[in-house]
């Protein structure tokens, strides 16, 4: 489980923002928003750039601050599935926000 900010352990902004400021949770919780349950081959073909060791990890790390729903089937080749909890969504709204205002300003804030 990630920790908290050890100068500021009960400040939700600087904690929540630690946690989703890497450069694959924004990514892997839009895709499953967009595209609903997903199986992990799923999500390793929308995000091509994205290493399968770093996404296991950023998966792990956004399952454990539920945030996404892992689902296990107990098959032959075994089959895991992986959508956003009702936390997940709930965010969502705050993300889609962030990206429309990322899609304006891009070339302000860059200068390209």
């Amino acid at each position: 489980m990630r920790t908290l900010d050890p100068l500021y352990p009960t400040c939700p902004i600087r904690n929540i923002i630690n946690r989703m400021s890497d450069k694959w949770s924004l990514l892997i919780l839009s895709t499953l928003s967009k595209n609903g349950t997903m199986r992990y081959k799923e999500l390793n073909a929308r995000i091509p750039d994205i290493s399968q060791k770093m996404l296991s990890s950023t998966l792990k790390r956004l399952e454990q601050d539920k945030l996404i729903n892992r689902k296990m089937y107990r098959e032959i080749p075994p089959r895991v599935e992986y959508s956003l909890t009702q936390t997940g969504k709930e965010f969502m709204p705050a993300v889609d926000m962030m990206v429309e205002w990322a899609l304006k300003n891009f070339e302000v804030i860059t200068g390209n």
